[in-house]
């Protein structure tokens, strides 16, 4: 700031009142006047266990979120989703789609940290197995502006998802490692992120190379068959949270 680095931007300073809570996410489709409500899920950004070390885009993410209970729905729709919907309409802003709301809670409040015109990763792959209705015709209905006539179906069990990365992400790592195991994997959904195929199967192609997604009746059950999983999956410098929801 004092060396104008960022030029007019180094002028001006604002303070803000730190926020210490919680976070989660919750996301909404919106056709510009109505909403449906999607999973919320709790993502963890830090690489290291306990959420100690370096930011990353995500190592990891659950849905339901357990502290989200109604009285915290109330007031999130209340105070945040639905004001927000409104401010669309009033100000006459022509926008169908999703809507991230970046949230925290504070003594019980929620606040907003942050919004997004995108679901997030690695949350929409704990978000999107626990949607049971016909995806398509939900984003077809955002789309014509039929949101009013959807009554979206969720999945009640929970969703865990764990990232495997790359030795050295988020810092400098490696590329080209062969990826065994796939063929091992049982009860869970495999998302390629930072993954290239080759003759005889995967290489690593990036920091964050695949995702471990696994449903179960509780999310003890989920993170454990994510864990077993995770595990049969094999590549040099492999490296994962073991400590996914165990906040929860």
């Amino acid at each position: 700031m004092l060396t104008g680095k960022f030029g007019e931007a180094s002028s001006k300073v604002v303070i803000e009142q730190f926020l210490s809570g919680i976070e989660f996410s919750v996301f909404v489709l919106t056709d510009g006047k109505e909403y449906v409500l999607l999973p919320e899920a709790k993502d963890y950004k830090r690489i290291g266990e306990g959420d100690t070390g370096l930011n990353t885009g995500g190592m990891g993410a659950v849905s339901p979120v357990s502290f989200v209970d109604d009285a915290l729905w109330k007031k999130v729709k209340e105070r945040i989703i639905e004001p927000t919907i409104k401010g669309i309409r009033e100000e006459k802003i022509s926008y169908k789609g999703f809507i991230f709301f970046g949230l925290i809670v504070v003594d019980g409040d929620p606040f907003v940290i942050e919004y997004n015109c995108r679901l997030g990763d690695p949350e929409t792959e704990v978000i999107m197995p626990r949607i049971t209705s016909d995806f398509v015709e939900i984003l077809l209905a955002t789309w014509k502006g039929t949101l009013d006539k959807i009554k979206i179906e969720i999945d009640p069990r929970s969703a865990v998802t764990i990232m495997l990365v790359s030795g050295g992400y988020p810092g400098d790592y490696p590329l080209g490692k062969r990826i065994g195991g796939l063929d091992k994997v049982d009860g869970s959904r495999i998302y390629h992120a930072g993954t290239q195929p080759n003759h005889n199967g995967y290489l690593t192609a990036g920091g964050r190379v695949m995702a471990v997604t696994s449903m179960g009746s509780s999310m003890e059950r989920a993170l454990e068959k994510s864990l077993r999983n995770a595990e049969v999956i094999d590549f040099e410098g492999k490296y994962y949270r073991k400590d996914i929801g165990k906040d929860l």
